[in-house]
């Protein structure tokens, strides 16, 4: 073997190990946050800001325990449940039916149309928050879960439309018009052939979308009072407390349990998840 060779190999295992550290490097530098939150849930107030910081204590759930009850973190965490998942079921099926016809179904201005629908991610939430808020109140809606829900699917559907548009452009026409041959109308040919084909690509566009719809603040802070709050308005509302100052022990212990749901939902769907982004890298 030659010297070129052998040193040819040997720099592309330093360079594979680079690759490796710097990743693993990039990755702790994300955790630490969330590492050193949980940490925090489980010290006490006097252990918190010790100078140096804490690393080996006494852990205690004294926070979880007041808190939960305090906080009302059960059924806030259930409205949140309610309100993400229903707003991103609701975007999938519109924002999928309408990715599909605009890379499929000729339609005169469709360009401008889909441009349009992804400008309206260009307004500020606070713009339309207001507005939401008094027609809710009018319709008697306010502080319900459906006025979230449909607030939510104006920031989802053109998400959701322009992530799987890039999926049904790909997909060969002749898969439609085999099955229309065969007998399916256009839309039976959506949903028997075109759904399942695209199946990687909607279920990341549903864990996009229930993360985030999960961890939105300014419409549920807007729209909701006490029924249908939601886990994020409790968090600020921990960390906006006026009167006994933000308790960081309690706003650690409840954050911990708001990350808790959405990391067990994306370990659940990895494998989903990692196929329609790489279908999506090599499709979009």
């Amino acid at each position: 073997m030659s010297i070129a060779v052998r040193s040819h190999r040997t720099q592309r295992r330093v360079g594979h190990q680079v690759r490796i550290w710097a990743g693993v490097i990039v990755c702790l530098l994300f955790l630490f946050p969330v590492l050193w939150m949980v940490m925090t849930s489980f010290k006490l107030p006097k252990d918190i800001f010790t100078v140096p910081p804490t690393i080996f204590f006494t852990p205690t759930i004294e926070t979880y325990t007041s808190y939960l009850q305090y906080a009302d973190v059960p059924q806030r965490m259930l409205n949140t449940v309610i309100v993400a998942f229903g707003a991103s079921i609701v975007s999938i099926v519109a924002g999928a039916m309408a990715g599909y016809a605009l890379a499929r179904i000729r339609i005169k201005g469709a360009a401008t149309l889909g441009v349009l629908i992804l400008a309206s991610r260009g307004v500020p939430p606070i713009a339309l928050a207001v507005p939401m808020f008094l027609v809710a109140r009018n319709l008697g809606l306010a502080d319900t879960h459906i006025v979230l829900i449909l607030a939510y699917c104006s920031f989802l559907i053109p998400y959701v439309m322009w992530l799987l548009r890039g999926f049904f452009v790909a997909l060969p026409k002749e898969l439609e018009e085999a099955a229309q041959l065969d007998g399916c109308s256009r839309m039976g040919a959506f949903f028997r052939i075109i759904v399942p084909i695209s199946l990687p690509g909607i279920v990341s566009a549903l864990i996009f979308s229930v993360i985030l719809a999960w961890e939105e603040l300014l419409f549920a802070l807007v729209l909701t009072n006490n029924f249908a709050t939601t886990i994020p308005v409790a968090v600020a509302g921990i960390a906006g407390d006026t009167v006994n100052g933000a308790n960081w022990g309690a706003l650690a212990a409840v954050g911990t349990l708001t990350v808790i749901p959405v990391v067990l939902f994306a370990l659940l769907v990895q494998k989903w998840l990692i196929r329609g982004m790489a279908e999506g890298a090599t499709k979009g």
